[in-house]
């Protein structure tokens, strides 16, 4: 079953502490987050596990159902575990398709079936869904988004391995009485290979359809070099996958360079990757890195021409020269691996280790088939973060801040100021997703977390202990919610939270009412009056006001000792007379209609609404009783007549750290219990909330200076990088070394060193940055050369004689990542081998590019091909007008629905293919 994550890490934290009345109490079982929307309880794409869901096996799941009881109307996700070719997997994305039949295309149903089901499973539900007569003799066909359509001959075969993916239709045809079916093919199944039979374009300018986040897929396969090996195929290698990869490569490869296709499908190469590879399963986003990783080593296994491999014993450099025991290794190398992918990717580093106890020194030579080059990373990071000042009628500021990258909470609030006490808090959803301790590290904080820093009011030394409240926003609804358990009436949160510290002394519900007006002032209407309506219809007098009280505002400051101390800027009621505080301070929980008027001796009963604010002070002060224990039985007829003519603008409610779930008092009359983090909800009745809260207003905020001054943005050199790659560094604790002499593991320092390098070079950018307290992505723009790479300074072997190989490189394809950690878009730019031309390939559609171009921040493989082995182009480059680069290439577009462009009408090679379909519209990201 999957559970969302942060009701999952609450419930942990509650069943931890063991306090039953504890704020972290997760309430009932919250999907919320994981769906698209609540009316079709779709899931959202990309979900991550354990970051945005765990799973939990079924006895578990039953047990936290019975215990807390589930959000109403919300359906358990129950997701089964299936024996996948090379894993057990659970199954969170189900493939849901569309089922329709061919004598009516209209009626379309969607339904989710297990990659392990048979298709035969398909046509049953079918059947039964669309009353097919038992006995009918039937045929299914696929068809895919952009109309391709395939029979699906055998029924016994899996989802999976049929091919079949989400959002993909299946069409069901029953043959006819007369023993014919009714069309050989369905109208409907007009394949894109037959509109594409009078099409000749260039070759190799061909996309590659998009089957759902497989961009990552595309961007990998768009340039590589084509080589005639089938002939070499290794059927019997138990490290290959059986030819099978290098067929469906080699299938996709002849597609894109007929020359005959605007785009392919590489439908049966994506589900043999992901067979071979569980990683690439499902339509997530994946990494066009790991893929072609993945691919260079399987297409190398899968063609490797060594049969049998023989045992090698790796052997020491042990003092002799680098030449004689790099050749050996690269020998050694050759003699388990020979194939067309080591003759053309693969080159030689050596690897220097020194122990840092008895200095013996290690020297190995080690094969790669790509270079993983580190970017420079900077020390220091930029926030953003909203300050809220203690001054109620301040707007949250937007601050942009630098911090050190290794730093903690404390240096952002130093950052922000050096003068006065804050907490940071991450807010999410209207609530609180976690309260920072000023010794938690920064890195725990991600550029996309919305960071409220809170300024809170300093101790002075006469003053008791202040603790830290936490404040919700919750409006009721007008129904009791009978389903959660507890007698209130159903509520949702909305608005800014708050954090402010209170004296641990002063939080009766009449104070806190107090204090919370302050806090408010600059979006609430403090009074509420029946005999005062039309001051009540102002819903917004704070829309006008500065920070400074109007002269009649004074009292309001001194209602309390307590409160001034805690609020030390001057905290007034609006333009409001003076009682009318003091007067509404009273709430009675929170299923009254009436808050203020409750007889029942659990309420905190009404101060005297028509006693001075000073008075009430010095009532306060003048005994060390909490002030909602003083004034019980003191006139309660002025009490009442003070109680019907004015209503409390909310009610306070001590609840759990969601809002969700209301939880005990505490002792002494104090509105919250103080055994772990006290949250506090303020319930507003939605008529209450409409008239005195200003929804306009509380959204505001300003921003501050530091937000007007632009980024830099950083620029490294792609030479940075490869001096990077070679620097010496100590080896990390999780990875150490086994040194033969000491007989131990050791950190010692690693050097790695170019011996030689490959035909193709293929340079990955390492911007994707995870360590066991961080993860980001740098966007840093390297400045890589399109010609002219020289290697000649970092290569260790100097030429010895004039055969050697040159080492300078022309760029030849750049894989593009867009986006960041956890979503995105893949893209190349490719450089045609038989015109020169460079092309941007953004998955079925393909467009001229502009040298000037290339060189962008979202640069991510770099494929460079050494000069004495680039083929000169053997036709003229096309005709590219400024206005043509955003043309598409190979003359089809791929567009969202919003922006459909024609495809050129003045192509002649297009005319027929035009007539019969003048717009492709594609699956984009």
């Amino acid at each position: 079953y999957v559970v969302e994550r942060r009701w999952y890490e609450q419930w942990k934290e509650f069943v931890e502490t063991g306090d039953q009345n504890s704020s972290s109490f997760p309430g009932q079982i919250d999907n919320t987050e994981l769906f698209e929307d609540l009316d079709s309880y779709h899931l959202k794409e990309r979900l991550v596990e354990n970051e945005d869901f765990m799973l939990v096996p079924a006895e578990a799941w039953h047990k936290l159902l019975a215990w807390y009881g589930m959000l109403e109307g919300q359906p358990p996700l129950e997701r089964k575990v299936v024996d996948l070719p090379s894993t057990l997997k659970v199954e969170v994305y189900p493939v849901e398709i569309f089922l329709c039949l061919h004598s009516n295309m209209e009626n379309v149903i969607t339904a989710q079936f297990s990659r392990t089901d048979s298709i035969h499973s398909i046509q049953r539900a079918m059947c039964e869904a669309f009353s097919v007569p038992p006995g009918s003799e039937c045929r299914l066909w696929m068809k895919s988004s952009d109309s391709t359509c395939e029979r699906l001959r055998n029924v016994h075969v899996s989802v999976l391995d049929a091919c079949l993916s989400s959002a993909m239709t299946v069409i069901m045809e029953t043959r006819n009485a007369d023993g014919t079916w009714p069309s050989s093919r369905p109208q409907i199944m007009r394949n894109s290979v037959e509109e594409q039979d009078s099409y000749r374009g260039q070759p190799g300018v061909c996309g590659l359809t998009n089957l759902g986040n497989t961009c990552f897929m595309n961007s990998a396969l768009q340039y590589f070099l084509q080589s005639s090996y089938l002939e070499e195929l290794n059927f019997t290698n138990p490290l290959g996958m059986k030819g099978e990869i290098a067929e469906a490569y080699a299938d996709v490869i002849k597609q894109m360079w007929s020359g005959r296709h605007y785009s392919v499908v590489p439908r049966v190469f994506k589900t043999k990757v992901g067979h071979f590879a569980s990683q690439f399963l499902g339509y997530q986003q994946h990494d066009s890195q790991e893929l072609l990783s993945f691919l260079a080593d399987g297409l190398h296994e899968d063609l490797n021409r060594v049969k049998n491999k023989e045992y090698i014993e790796l052997r020491d450099a042990e003092g002799r020269p680098d030449q004689e025991v790099a050749e050996e290794a690269w020998r050694n190398h050759r003699r388990r691996n020979d194939s067309v992918i080591v003759d053309t990717f693969h080159g030689l580093f050596k690897s220097t280790l020194v122990c840092p106890e008895c200095h013996k020194v290690s020297v190995t030579f080690d094969p790669f088939c790509y270079l993983s080059v580190p970017l420079p990373v900077s020390k220091e990071r930029v926030m953003e973060v909203f300050f809220v000042s203690l001054d109620p009628y301040a707007k949250p500021a937007q601050h942009r801040v630098v911090v050190p990258k290794t730093g903690k909470v404390s240096d952002l609030c130093t950052a922000l100021s050096e003068m006065t006490s804050m907490v940071v808090a991450d807010v999410f959803n209207h609530r609180f997703y976690k309260i920072y301790n000023t010794d938690e590290s920064l890195s725990c904080i991600l550029d996309r977390d919305d960071i409220f820093v809170y300024e809170l009011s300093e101790l002075e030394e006469h003053q008791e202990e202040q603790v830290l409240l936490a404040l919700y926003l919750r409006e009721r609804s007008h129904y009791r919610d009978y389903g959660s358990g507890s007698s209130s009436y159903g509520t949702s949160l909305f608005g800014h939270p708050l954090l402010l510290s209170v004296p641990r002394g002063c939080c009766s519900r009449e104070e806190l009412y107090t204090l919370f007006l302050q806090r408010l002032a600059r979006y609430t209407n403090g009074i509420s009056d029946e005999e005062e309506q039309d001051d009540g219809e102002k819903a917004g007098p704070s829309q006008t006001r500065t920070s400074e009280p109007s002269s009649g505002d004074a009292p309001a400051n001194s209602q309390s000792d307590d409160t001034t101390t805690t609020e030390p800027r001057p905290l007034v009621n609006h333009t409001q007379p003076p009682p009318a505080q003091g007067d509404s301070e009273t709430n009675g929980p929170p299923n009254q209609n009436e808050p203020g008027c409750s007889s029942e001796t659990n309420t905190p009963p009404h101060t005297e609404g028509e006693k001075p604010c000073e008075e009430e002070s010095k009532t306060s002060d003048s005994s060390s009783e909490p002030p909602a224990q003083q004034p019980s039985n003191e006139q309660p007829g002025k009490r009442k007549a003070c109680c019907k003519r004015r209503k409390s603008l909310f009610t306070i409610q001590a609840v759990n750290s969601n809002g969700t779930t209301e939880r005990g008092m505490g002792e002494g009359g104090s509105a919250v219990s103080f055994s772990s983090q006290p949250y506090v909800a303020i319930d507003w009745d939605p008529e209450m909330k409409k008239r005195f809260y200003n929804e306009n207003e509380a959204e505001k905020y300003v921003k501050h200076g530091s937000m007007e001054v632009p980024q830099q943005q950083t620029t490294v050199q792609l030479q940075e990088c490869i001096e990077l790659f070679t620097t010496m560094e100590t080896l990390e604790e999780e990875n150490p070394w086994y040194c033969p002499v000491c007989k131990k593991h050791q950190l010692a320092t690693k050097k790695l060193d170019l011996w030689f390098l490959p035909e193709v070079l293929i340079i990955h950018l390492k911007r994707f940055s995870y360590t066991k307290f961080t993860r980001e992505k740098l966007d840093s723009i390297v400045d890589f050369p399109l010609r002219e790479l020289d290697f000649s300074g970092c290569l260790l072997r100097k030429s010895q004689s004039n055969g050697e190989p040159p080492s300078r490189y022309d760029l030849i394809a750049v894989s593009n990542h867009y986006g960041g950690l956890r979503d995105g878009h893949y893209t190349s730019y490719a450089r045609n081998k038989d015109n020169g031309q460079w092309y941007y390939f953004d998955d079925s559609k393909v467009t001229y590019a502009r040298e000037d171009q290339i060189v962008t921040n979202a640069a991510y493989v770099l494929f460079y091909q050494r000069q004495d082995k680039i083929r000169k182009p053997t036709l003229p480059a096309p005709n590219t007008s400024p206005a043509s680069s955003s043309q598409p290439a190979n003359d089809i577009t791929s567009c969202k629905d919003d922006d459909i462009t024609p495809c050129k009408e003045d192509d002649a090679e297009l005319g027929a293919a035009a007539a019969s379909s003048s717009y492709v519209t594609m699956e984009t990201d």
